[in-house]
């Protein structure tokens, strides 16, 4: 008896809190019945069973509604009054050789106890239902210690009472009874661990603690949730019935081990619905998607839409009406593979271009049913005759698929006025099998060549020639040839000059010599490496005329005709000088070897007694100016004269200003000799500087 309410089954002497019932290996519709009083007439008496496969009708009586096998399910039967419930767990232990009924089972239990230690303070596992409403707090249990000594008192201690979440359980530590303050969440905390022990008056643990559990019962309070999508799905045209496209599962945070968390799964809505309502089947328990219509019907050419969206619902407590529902959208993609081969719009194109042009000439139209954005509709185009000179190329236009034939060598109408190609069409993807590809995959393309006013050409181009500069004047150098392309026509030709950068050039006009009008230097600053370059012009008869540039390039050799020069033409030496170098002379020649150096040295002729300069050789290209002694501060005018190698060789005279200058306390002194201030040493050291660098 709980708090004046008496719940038995058949009467039997069991505590009702907590049975262990022993059940053979299939229960069939055998009643047995439970007796709950509440000393009050049992007015609007109501029975609740957990499980949705027994049953406790209004008189009492507990029927299993279908075979049994699933040993260690729990029950719990809930009867309630406006005065006052109570709840019985009951739990299947199975047993072979147990037959009869429900009542007969309980007494086969009782005579089979679990042996249990001895002690003082009984407690059995709690049941509370989650969601409870008011009023709180209500009694939920009790704790019964048979030698607690007077005066002793409970404790009730653990998670839940004096840990957080603290307050939620209490016990009268008088009587023993378990209370709970508020309702209970059983997907927040499913199970209490606490401890009881009694205490004496000051505080000190008598006996204890004992272990007391309570147990939320789960109620259906939560619906399924799809929690990983967007749920996307593909699935190949034709595949065959019964292809897997994807699969989906939902969450439902309901206790795991009853059937408020059993979901089963159906589609309640497609869209489209065409060919068929029915395109797919979902696995009730697993949640696999299938197609379920014939490959001929999942042809996506077909198809309104290759894109399906399926509204799939899971439903808890194993699908029953009374179960709760979650949804969730599925998106099925019908992809595309390669079963149509692509084809041309026409057997024949033309196309026309004028000889010499270059770029697209003609685009080739084609038609393919699979879909635009994968391999299966692109387009691939292969030229494979009427190409020997490879001057046609076909790309694929990547927007439009269609083929641009382009000329990538200009056309000569005089060598073929007409081309045919022969052109064929594939897909990026290859085909399916059973699919091949016909004579509608190639095509023929005309191509017409359109003669135009071919400007004339030079032959060779560049024409070079040789010469020695300074050939007279009048010389012939060569004469050039232009020819015209345009052979079927009867056209002249007209040379002119188009670029003489020194005016040294005319042309005849008729018959192409090229003379000169003024003598060639190699020198001349027009050119270059001892080249120099010339452009004329052939200018055919044709309506526009055309015209047609080709270039000469000269090659000049080289004649001694520039006398070489000396420097540096200033020097300055101290009137008390002790070394009487006076400075290092080098000399340098516009023509090329061998009209240069070796240069030979002198000094010409000397405005003072003899033996006063002397001139050394150092190199071929440098000599040394010194003293036979010293001289006065003044000015001084040394003619040198160079000579160069060539044959016949030619000579320069060249005058050397020397400035003798004062040089005291460091001092350098040309004032009086009206020359720059710099010392000979100077002088002779950028002299040895100059010759050290060539």
């Amino acid at each position: 008896m709980l708090n004046g309410v008496w719940m038995t089954l058949d009467s039997l002497d069991v505590s009702p809190a907590f049975l262990f019932i022993s059940l053979p290996e299939e229960i069939s519709h055998r009643p047995s019945r439970v007796t709950f009083s509440d000393c009050k007439g049992n007015d609007k008496l109501h029975y609740e069973v957990s499980s949705p496969y027994f049953r406790v009708n209004t008189d009492g009586s507990l029927v299993a509604l279908r075979n049994i096998t699933a040993v260690g399910k729990t029950l719990f039967v809930h009867a309630r009054t406006p005065h006052a419930e109570d709840m019985a767990e009951l739990v299947i232990v199975g047993g072979k050789d147990i037959q009869g009924s429900l009542q007969d089972i309980f007494k086969f239990a009782r005579t089979s106890p679990v042996p249990r230690q001895k002690r003082s303070i009984v407690v059995s596992p709690i049941l509370i239902p989650e969601n409870q409403r008011q009023p709180f707090p209500r009694d939920v249990g009790k704790v019964v210690d048979s030698d607690r000594p007077e005066g002793s008192k409970f404790r009730l201690t653990g998670k839940g009472v004096d840990q957080e979440p603290k307050g939620i359980f209490r016990i009268n530590e008088n009587t023993g009874s378990v209370s709970v303050t508020r309702n209970l969440d059983r997907e927040t905390i499913a199970t209490y661990q606490l401890f009881v022990e009694t205490v004496d008056v000051n505080g000190r643990t008598l006996e204890g603690p004992v272990p007391l559990e309570v147990i939320v019962i789960d109620q259906n309070d939560n619906r399924p949730i799809f929690r990983e999508g967007p749920y996307i799905g593909h699935v190949m045209e034709g595949s065959p019935t019964g292809t897997t496209v994807m699969r989906m599962t939902a969450f439902d945070a309901d206790d795991p081990a009853t059937d408020n968390a059993l979901l089963r799964y159906n589609i309640r809505q497609q869209t489209p619905d065409k060919p068929s309502p029915n395109m797919f089947y979902i696995d009730p328990e697993k949640g696999d998607i299938v197609t379920v219509v014939s490959p001929a019907l999942l042809d996506r050419e077909t198809l309104e839409n290759p894109k399906y969206e399926l509204i799939i619902e899971a439903q808890d407590m194993a699908g029953l009406d009374v179960g709760l529902t979650g949804t969730a959208t599925a998106t099925i993609m019908i992809d595309d593979k390669n079963d149509h081969s692509p084809k041309f719009t026409k057997k024949e194109f033309q196309a026309t271009v004028e000889e010499g042009a270059m770029g697209v000439i003609v685009n080739l139209t084609v038609e393919d049913k699979d879909d635009p954005t994968t391999g299966a509709w692109r387009a691939a185009y292969t030229i494979i005759n009427g190409n020997p000179g490879q001057s046609f190329e076909i790309h694929t236009n990547p927007q439009t698929n269609e083929g641009m034939l382009s000329v990538v060598k200009p056309l000569d109408y005089e060598i073929s006025a007409f081309h045919t190609l022969l052109i064929k069409v594939e897909n990026e993807d290859p085909l399916v099998p059973d699919v091949s590809y016909g004579s509608s995959s190639t095509a023929t393309v005309h191509i017409t060549v359109l003669d135009a006013n071919e400007s004339p050409v030079f032959y060779p181009d560049p024409m070079m020639v040789t010469k020695q500069e300074n050939i007279s004047v009048g010389s012939v150098l060569l004469t050039v040839n232009a020819t015209d392309p345009d052979s079927l026509q009867r056209q002249t030709i007209r040379y002119s000059v188009y670029k003489d950068p020194a005016g040294w050039l005319n042309i005849n006009p008729i018959n192409g010599t090229v003379d000169t009008t003024a003598l060639l230097d190699r020198e001349s600053p027009f050119v270059h490496n001892s080249v120099y370059t010339a452009l004329f012009l052939a200018t055919d008869s044709g309506n526009p005329p055309a015209t047609g540039t080709g270039t000469l390039l000269i090659t000049l050799e080289d004649v001694n005709d520039n006398a070489p020069f000396i420097y540096p033409t200033v020097a300055e030496v101290c009137d008390d000088a002790k070394n009487l170098s006076v400075v290092i002379l080098g000399a340098t020649d516009k023509d090329l070897h061998p009209n240069t150096d070796p240069f030979k040295f002198e000094i010409h002729k000397q405005t003072v007694p003899d033996k006063v300069w002397k001139i050394s050789k150092i190199n071929n290209t440098h000599a040394l100016v010194s003293l036979l002694q010293n001289l006065n501060k003044a000015n001084y005018h040394l003619p040198i004269m160079v000579t160069d190698s060539g044959k016949p060789p030619m000579t320069n005279i060249t005058d050397l200003r020397v400035q003798v200058c004062s040089c005291k306390n460091s001092k350098v002194d040309c004032n009086a000799a009206g020359a720059p201030h710099f010392s000979a040493a100077t002088a002779l050291l950028l002299s040895l500087f100059s010759l050290a660098r060539l």
